[in-house]
């Protein structure tokens, strides 16, 4: 199964049609989202377009294809307008024989992680930095940020098929890619 991952949609209406474009083109069947969806926090500047409202018609749209995790920045109050569920700390997704932790970043992290086997994969966004690389027999993932990247990256997701995950801009270009 095609996988499209995202994090730190930030209420960004402009980057949430990219979003769900490049999901249709890519032909995934579902969508995996690590927090921050609707609002921007107090400590970032508004994103492009930002726009929660329409951000939640967009996604409720697909809410039969979307599972989700909650960021830094949603509140119970995202869930009372958002059709999918949004306020769990983590998901666990098996890929091969190994186990992927699904989390938004802000709670679990690499200084923080749940007991991992080796080759498993910690799966999370908050940093709004694209990551893919492994570290002390643990893969460390983080499709950037859909609205809001950092360090000089470009807004991003990623896509995991077959045990290969690709970071990819929104002009189709794969940024950086890894095998699980």
């Amino acid at each position: 199964m095609k996988l499209l991952i995202a994090s730190d949609i930030h209420g960004s209406a402009y980057y949430c049609r990219l979003l769900l474009e490049a999901y249709r083109e890519s032909g995934a069947q579902r969508m995996i989202l690590l927090g921050d969806v609707l609002y921007h926090g107090p400590r970032n500047d508004l994103p492009r377009e930002y726009a929660p409202k329409e951000v939640i018609a967009m996604l409720n749209a697909h809410s039969g294809e979307i599972y989700a995790v909650r960021g830094n920045c949603e509140a119970e109050v995202d869930q009372m307008v958002l059709e999918f569920p949004v306020l769990a700390d983590y998901m666990l997704l098996p890929c091969k024989e190994h186990m992927i932790f699904a989390t938004h970043g802000h709670i679990y992290n690499e200084e923080t992680h749940p007991p991992m086997q080796d080759g498993d994969v910690l799966l999370h966004g908050h940093t709004h930095v694209l990551r893919a690389e492994r570290k002390d027999g643990i893969l460390i993932l983080n499709p950037g940020s859909v609205a809001m990247p950092k360090e000089g990256n470009p807004p991003t997701y990623a896509l995991l098929e077959n045990g290969v995950f690709s970071i990819r801009d929104f002009e189709g270009h794969t940024v950086k890619e890894i095998t699980i």
